[in-house]
């Protein structure tokens, strides 16, 4: 038996439990792995809430991010003993996740575990650690470098933002954080943001061109917040797109990209390239200051998951969430 969190649905009830699980109502997978950590993220917090249908099978282990060590293997790539982890492919959607002490997936979707790394350290980064380095990935091979100017991050509080404003600061980047509490601007600052600007400038509906401020984003935010992101980027400016907080929408023109030449960059996290996960969190170990995860996190057991997923959507949550899942 081991513990997970369990989202059903019965009829029009939907809830998520802490229970004890059998290993035989594992799903199908080559490779079991007994967690040691897994993380809350803001699709987690959707998934564990039902307010929006992230779940596409039920019942339902959550949990899209894991790390642990191999148990047992079919997969030529593991072994038992092998430390991994896992971010993305429908897991904790479709599949059942890491919210849980035990896991059993399709071994193609895992990565083996950075040596620099604990399984903590590398929940501590997370999705949003490792989305936030593919926008740094993708903003510097379309020629971004600290000299073209200031970078913003939206979500600057979130754990994308958190992340993606150490990540530039650490390269040499002059960083903008837009927030909506402005409380936190200290921890922001600690983290490396020179400036520190209202959410409020962005989140409302803009004119289609804005004045030009900023060379580069880092958007998770979505919706009337991008589309402000985008109309006051500089001229050949880019933004990469990787979040939906605010809304799925995008009100915007195509003035920015055909009369300033701005690029918008979509970053998809769930279903990339081996090859490019291990790129990404190579430079994870080596972009990051790995004593500022403290600063960035904080750590529960699997029995507040479900508490604190309702307080991650309602934006009280700072930074990142690790889940201990064996307390």
């Amino acid at each position: 038996m081991f513990k997970a969190i369990l989202v059903d649905k019965d009829a029009d009830v939907y809830q998520a439990n802490l229970t004890e699980l059998d290993d035989a109502q594992l799903p199908e997978g080559d490779v079991t792995v007994r967690v040691a950590y897994s993380t809350l993220n803001y699709k987690d917090g959707l998934a564990i809430s039902g307010s929006s249908p992230v779940v596409r099978r039920f019942p339902m282990v959550p949990g899209i991010d894991l790390a642990g060590t191999v148990e047992a293997s079919n997969h030529p790539a593991y072994k038992a003993g092998d430390r991994v982890l896992l971010n993305g492919w429908g897991v904790g959607e479709g599949h059942w996740g890491g919210l849980a002490q035990k896991a059993r997936l399709n071994g193609d979707w895992l990565i083996p575990l950075p040596e620099a790394l604990s399984a903590r350290q590398a929940m501590a980064i997370g999705t949003a650690g490792y989305t936030a380095m593919l926008c740094l990935i993708a903003l510097e091979r379309h020629g971004l470098t600290p000299a073209s100017g200031e970078v913003l991050v939206t979500g600057a509080n979130g754990g994308v933002g958190s992340f993606a404003i150490a990540l530039l600061a650490r390269k040499g980047y002059s960083v903008i954080a837009a927030t909506g509490r402005p409380a936190e601007a200290d921890y922001l600052k600690r983290l490396g943001a020179t400036t520190i600007i209202d959410r409020a400038e962005l989140s409302s509906p803009g004119r289609a061109l804005a004045k030009e401020r900023w060379a580069a984003a880092i958007d998770s935010v979505g919706s009337h917040t991008l589309a402000n992101v985008c109309a006051a980027t500089r001229a050949d400016g880019l933004v990469a797109a990787c979040g939906l907080a605010q809304g799925m929408d995008f009100p915007s023109t195509v003035a920015p990209f055909i009369l300033r030449g701005v690029s918008l960059l979509g970053i998809n996290s769930v279903t990339r390239p081996y090859q490019e996960r291990v790129e990404a969190w190579d430079r994870l170990c080596t972009g990051l200051d790995l004593a500022q995860l403290d600063e960035i996190t904080r750590e529960i057991g699997l029995s507040e998951a479900i508490p604190v997923a309702h307080q991650l959507l309602a934006g009280k949550v700072r930074g990142r969430v690790v889940v201990d899942v064996n307390r």
